[in-house]
């Protein structure tokens, strides 16, 4: 066999063993539940999350009263904003609430809802979209890492994005691995030099920090444990794939 047809076998028999979104349960918050440990379903092109799977968690969402957790980066470059309205429409279409993570860390967020958030550090383009949030009424979260390699500008846009009602969150410092940074260094240094000045730095901006997102979605029962004793909920990632479900632990 031709490494060509060797590839192609593979990539077919990938995307065959992808899931809907309404079949992935990690991605997905009830009123019944009192995890502490959120997961979302990755909205960037290269999850290949079609939009009929989109639409199918929407509809779960809708149809059980949960509250259904999507994410995605930059968009316009790692998600395309036709994917980000379909999202915002079809929400308001099914009477979904926009909440952010800070409503549900203080147990305010409504059913059924949806929790959308992006990472890292495309400020500028997150700036670009507030016009398409507005739009739909949507709040959402913005989980920051790399503060210190943002510009001035950028610093003050992300107030531009917490004035408009949306929620500013720590992502870390470095954008690295969890659970192979306390394996190599501990538990208390991952604390001290990712976590903890990635959330003084927010606080210190006047952004009231709730939650925190692990760099992709990487975590460990131990790691979970120490970062809520310090915020109200974590949020990991839930993959859309058979027979792995990611670091989602349920």
């Amino acid at each position: 066999m031709s490494p060509v047809v060797r590839v192609a076998l593979v990539v077919l028999l990938v995307a065959g063993c992808q899931r809907s979104l309404a079949d992935t349960d990690g991605a997905f918050f009830s009123p019944t539940m009192t995890t502490r440990v959120h997961c979302a379903v990755n909205l960037d092109s290269s999850a290949e999350t079609s939009t009929d799977s989109i639409d199918s968690g929407l509809d779960r969402a809708s149809d059980r009263g949960e509250i259904v957790e999507l994410y995605a980066h930059h968009p316009g470059v790692t998600v395309t904003t036709a994917t980000i309205e379909h999202v915002l429409a079809g929400a308001r279409s099914r009477g979904l609430q926009f909440v952010t993570y800070a409503d549900l860390a203080a147990g305010t967020a409504q059913f059924p809802g949806i929790a959308l958030s992006f990472d890292d550090t495309s400020v500028d383009a997150w700036v670009g979209i507030l016009p398409l949030l507005a739009q739909y009424g949507a709040r959402v979260t913005f989980f920051v890492s790399r503060w210190k390699y943002l510009s001035d500008a950028e610093h003050a846009e992300l107030h531009q994005l917490a004035d408009a009602g949306h929620a500013i969150e720590p992502h870390t410092v470095l954008h690295l691995r969890a659970p192979e940074y306390v394996e190599q260094y501990g538990l208390d240094a991952y604390m001290a030099n990712e976590f903890q000045p990635s959330r003084d730095v927010l606080e210190s901006e006047g952004f009231a920090t709730t939650a925190f997102a692990y760099p992709f979605g990487s975590r460990t029962d131990q790691l979970d444990r120490a970062l809520l004793e310090q915020v109200g909920v974590v949020r990991s990632v839930a993959f859309t794939f058979e027979g792995d479900g990611g670091p989602c632990p349920r």
